[in-house]
């Protein structure tokens, strides 16, 4: 198949030649890999400007998307690839075969420049492309550190996601600095954090902060600084895809049930029947809090302490009301995907994990009803768009980035249905504090995509 780029896609192409250091913050389905892979094809073999490319993904994506997306494209197909996965022995035979585009998993980032450094080899790659940018936004990941040891031989690099500040404006940090060097940010987080944050949120006992907000105007500021090499698009703004609908489902416990809640919340410690279960810090109370809001809780042995049913049944309605359609559960903790699949066994439907390419493969073709999948492994890489139209959340999740990119497992380009997304939600439990928490930080988020956001002429 021949690839006639968009004229947003033409616009992405350029953009990402005349700029030595480029981010796209590109929505789901607006084909930022083949934006990609012609703007590395033209500075290849058209400008002569790079020799060797380096792609850094999610194991799953380098695997099997980038190279799916070559073969795909007349214009790509004579791209020599060489996927750097595996076992340590098929990765070094990987990075010694003659290539034009290296894709590695962004887990292997350390081995990959201690490998260079062990056996002496020079830095081969003058660009780099990250595929899901926001994956380097933490500074002490080793992922980040090794990357930036290689930056000053890197001539050309380029950033893609959708979800550039999936916890706040303090991400942009690590993602710009790693693509400009720290030309427009700084070079020091902590000279970023004095120059558009404040603190907000201190330990008394021993001093560390554990919460900054932005500084009256820094949103504007940071935006303006990062402009220049950035470039944003929504895909509804160039797609024709159907609308997506989010509906709320409150469900609620019956006292009981509620005052197991509240005393958890209040001593860190509850006592369920003979069981014990206690919450050391405020992490694994939220933790813990999320499972009882979902019905059932781990104990110290890792047994399943049953709580309440109440999500379980409005699940089983929801699936009901769908009238036969295909429905998509996303799920966070195993014993909400056990719970869900004895429930719905029990009353009479096919549950299906989608894990493997035949799951995929058959729910794409209409053939399970009711498909369960985990947030963390449908974050990247995954077109189901065509087995459904229904999603439904029966846990929250604290990422904004799993909660977008699970959405947008179905809420694409090829839908051809509205989408509706249901989001169980236990009543006045920390499953609201979830829902307030990830809007706040789309509106922040939106704010950037705005501020960037490419007009086409």
């Amino acid at each position: 198949m021949k690839f006639q780029p968009h004229k947003y896609q033409s616009y992405a192409i350029q953009f990402l030649k005349d700029h030595e250091y480029s981010m796209l913050l590109l929505d789901m389905g607006l084909g930022k890999t083949a934006i990609s892979l012609n703007a590395i094809r033209d500075l290849m073999f058209d400008r002569f400007e790079v020799g060797k490319t380096l792609i850094v993904a999610p194991l799953r994506v380098a695997r099997d998307v980038w190279p799916a997306e070559v073969k795909k494209w007349d214009g790509f197909d004579f791209l020599r690839l060489s996927v750097v996965v595996g076992d340590a022995k098929t990765r070094r035979a990987a990075l010694m075969a003659d290539a034009d585009v290296y894709i590695v998993n962004r887990e292997n980032m350390k081995w990959l420049v201690e490998h260079f450094e062990k056996n002496k080899i020079r830095w081969p790659f003058d660009m780099v492309v990250i595929d899901e940018l926001s994956s380097f936004k933490n500074h002490q990941s080793q992922r980040w550190k090794y990357l930036k040891k290689m930056r000053p031989f890197i001539s050309r690099m380029v950033g893609l996601t959708g979800t550039p500040t999936s916890n706040g404006l303090m991400d942009l940090w690590a993602e710009v600095g790693i693509i400009d060097g720290g030309k427009r940010l700084g070079r020091f987080i902590g000279r970023y954090r004095e120059a558009y944050f404040k603190a907000q949120g201190m330990n008394p006992y021993t001093g560390v902060v554990y919460n900054y907000v932005p500084l009256p105007g820094a949103e504007e500021a940071i935006y303006e600084r990062i402009s220049d090499i950035t470039i944003s698009m929504k895909a509804k703004d160039y797609l024709e895809i159907p609308e997506c609908l989010t509906l709320d489902h409150e469900v609620v416990m019956d006292p009981s049930e509620r005052k197991l809640y509240e005393q958890l919340r209040d001593q860190l410690v509850v006592q369920v029947g003979t069981e014990s279960v206690d919450a050391a810090n405020a992490a694994v109370l939220s933790g813990k809090l999320l499972q009882m809001a979902n019905g059932c809780l781990y104990s110290e042995d890792r047994e399943l302490i049953p709580i309440h049913d109440k999500k379980l049944l409005k699940l089983e309605d929801l699936i009901e009301q769908a009238n036969g359609q295909n429905v998509l559960i996303a799920y966070w903790y195993q014993h909400d995907r056990t719970r869900i699949i004895e429930h719905l066994t029990k009353v009479g439907y096919a549950v299906r994990d989608l894990k493997s390419s035949k799951d995929i493969e058959d729910w794409n073709a209409g053939k399970i009803p009711v498909g369960i999948i985990s947030p963390a492994s449908a974050g990247h890489g995954l077109n189901i768009q065509d087995g459904g139209h229904i999603l439904i959340w029966f846990s929250q999740v604290w990422s904004l980035e799993m909660v977008q990119q699970t959405n947008a497992r179905l809420w694409r380009q090829g839908q051809k249905e509205v989408v509706t997304i249901h989001r169980i939600i236990c009543k006045d439990t920390v499953d609201e504090d979830v829902l307030r928490a990830i809007d706040h930080k789309d509106a922040t988020q939106a704010r950037l995509i705005a501020a960037v956001k490419a007009h086409l002429k």
